[in-house]
C-alpha cells in the first residue's frame, strides 16, 4: 500500500499485489477492495517519533535492529507491558545474548 508517489513505481514492480490511492485526488481510501496507506503512514510516525525523542541519531549498520524494535513494538501495542515482555522474553530461550556475533570466524 502506497501514495501515488513515483518512488514507489519501481517497488510496485517487484510486489505480489501492489495498490495505491491517489492523495493528490483527495483519495484515501478506494472501497473496491478497502486499500489505504494509513497502516504504514501510523507506523512510521511512531518510528520518526522514537527516532527524534529517544535515539536522536540511528547508526546506518544497527538501522535492521532499530526497524525490528519498532516492528515489536507495533506489533504488541494492544499487550500490556508485562505481556509484551514475557512475549519478548520467550525469544531469548536457549540463546546467548552477545553483542558480537559468536559463529563468526576470528581474524
Amino acid at each position: 500500500m502506497t501514495d501515488e508517489s513515483p518512488v514507489y513505481t519501481a517497488v510496485g514492480r517487484e510486489m505480489a499485489r501492489h495498490y495505491s490511492v491517489n492523495h493528490s485526488a483527495k483519495e484515501y481510501v478506494t472501497y473496491g477492495g478497502f486499500k489505504h496507506s494509513n497502516t504504514a503512514e501510523n507506523f512510521f510516525s511512531i518510528f520518526k517519533r522514537g527516532v527524534i525523542g529517544t535515539y536522536h541519531h540511528m547508526s546506518e549498520a544497527h538501522l535492521g535492529r532499530y526497524c525490528r524494535e519498532f516492528d515489536c513494538r507495533y506489533n504488541t501495542r494492544d499487550m500490556n507491558d508485562g505481556e509484551r515482555a514475557a512475549l519478548i522474553l520467550t525469544g531469548t530461550i536457549g540463546k546467548r545474548l552477545t553483542y558480537r556475533r559468536t559463529d563468526a570466524i576470528a581474524a
